[in-house]
């Protein structure tokens, strides 16, 4: 089943992946960051199901891997929890703000994998062509580009393993030369397409008058309703950070305000912003569901 987010305006999703984005950069507070967490986990893997499993374990262990290299290198805290390598400490406070670290860029990496399966480049080129028409042009054939070479690196591996050259069998200098060689076979193919792109745009005219715009998006009713949720969910989650209770210092002490209502207030607002698509989701999935088993 189609994600039913995907199918809003592009504004709407651009709004949602701009605030999730920016803000799951910089509130690194612990509640905050749990919610952030929860809902790009949620939401990641109602787009992409069970084939998701591997880039969301991969991401857990990059996360693991900051959250213990910062005490190795940051002694800074008040709490020692042991010593090494010629005394030097390893705190409690340098390991939390690792673990805070790491949250974060696995939030983030989590929304932008979410953020090209939903943005596709047709959406951008809608919200940015008419203002800067070549740049958008350029960001969405390289956002186009890295999934081309994966599949066409997949077909180039597939068709010398059929020759015995697979680059993943042999010795380690065997593997190392025919990956140099699908490397070498990647970009002449990427060389190629680039000149046949920019020949039959220059035989299309592309650049010598007026662009015409095509659009099939219209800003409808559910989109305006959507919005006006997401923006209350922002103004909420915005005033409890420039009200200061959104932040955080771990070192050389963890500094965090109280709890108080406009915290929760502003985690209210933070958790029917992110989790927004992903009740969207479901209620259409449990929607569709009761409406087939009445066929």
């Amino acid at each position: 089943m189609d994600d039913v987010f995907s199918g809003y305006h592009p504004a709407v999703n651009f709004l949602f992946f701009i605030g999730a984005i920016v803000l799951g950069m910089f509130l690194a507070h612990p509640l905050f960051l749990a919610v952030s967490m929860t809902s790009s986990v949620l939401y990641y893997l109602l787009l992409s199901g069970k084939g998701g499993l591997k880039f969301l374990r991969s991401m857990v262990l990059m996360a693991l891997l900051l959250s213990l290299l910062n005490p190795l290198f940051n002694t800074r805290g008040g709490t020692v929890l042991f010593s090494y390598w010629k005394g030097r400490p390893f705190t409690l406070e340098a390991l939390l703000y690792g673990i805070a670290t790491g949250g974060v860029f696995f939030t983030i990496m989590l929304w932008f994998a979410c953020y090209n399966k939903i943005m596709t480049g047709d959406k951008f080129l809608y919200l940015f062509g008419r203002r800067a028409p070549a740049l958008s042009l350029l960001f969405s054939m390289v956002l186009r580009l890295v999934p081309n070479f994966k599949k066409k690196a997949a077909v180039i591996a597939t068709a010398r393993k059929c020759v015995g050259r697979a680059p993943d069998c042999g010795s380690s200098r065997q593997r190392l030369e025919r990956g140099v060689e699908v490397l070498s076979v990647l970009t002449s193919w990427a060389l190629e397409g680039a000149v046949e792109t920019a020949d039959s745009m220059k035989s299309r005219g592309y650049g010598s008058g007026m662009r015409s715009r095509f659009s099939i998006y219209r800003f409808r009713k559910m989109d305006r309703i959507v919005a006006a949720v997401m923006v209350l969910g922002l103004f909420f989650v915005l005033g409890a950070v420039f009200l200061g209770r959104a932040a955080i210092t771990y070192t050389p002490a963890v500094i965090m305000p109280k709890l108080d209502w406009i915290t929760v207030a502003g985690l209210a607002g933070y958790g029917v912003f992110l989790f927004l698509p992903s009740f969207l989701h479901i209620w259409e999935d449990v929607t569709w569901r009761i409406l087939r088993s009445r066929i």
